[in-house]
This record gives C-alpha cells, sequence and structure tokens, in this order.
C-alpha cells in the first residue's frame, strides 16, 4: 500500500511544472520559518538531506549496511 502512494507522488511530483514545485518547497520552509524560527527549520532541513543521503547510499544495499555495522561494532559480537 504504501509502494502504491509513493509511486502515485513520485509520479504527480514528476509531472508538476518545476516552478509550481519550486514554489511549493519554498512555501514549506517559509511556514516551517515562521512556526519553529529559523535556526530550528535549518536544524529540520539539515537532518532531512542527511537522512536522505545514509538512506540512499548506505542502506540502499544490504551488504553495504553489514560492513558499516562490521566497522562500527566488533565483527560477531552482537550477531
Amino acid at each position: 500500500m504504501f509502494e502504491k502512494f509513493l509511486s502515485f507522488v513520485l509520479e504527480k511530483i514528476t509531472d508538476t511544472k518545476p516552478g509550481i514545485m519550486s514554489s511549493f518547497v519554498f512555501f514549506l520552509i517559509a511556514v516551517l520559518i515562521c512556526i519553529f524560527g529559523f535556526y530550528k527549520t535549518v536544524f529540520i532541513i539539515l537532518f532531512t538531506i542527511v537522512g536522505f543521503f545514509v538512506g540512499a547510499f548506505l542502506f540502499n544495499d544490504g551488504s553495504r549496511f553489514k560492513d558499516f555495522l562490521d566497522r562500527i561494532l566488533p565483527p560477531g559480537r552482537m550477531r
């Protein structure tokens, strides 16, 4: 069900014009600044970007995630 929703959203995003998309993004940023303030909004955006890159590069491949855990944790100790 989530994959259907995600594919629907991605389809709608690719069909929209860049001007409409960028105006929506900047409107969302303006609302966040009004609600939370500038520094909290920058914090939210920064962690969103970091989360995207971690998800895209690290969790995309299962063996890559296992190698990452082996570097952080001693191998064989927790598994």
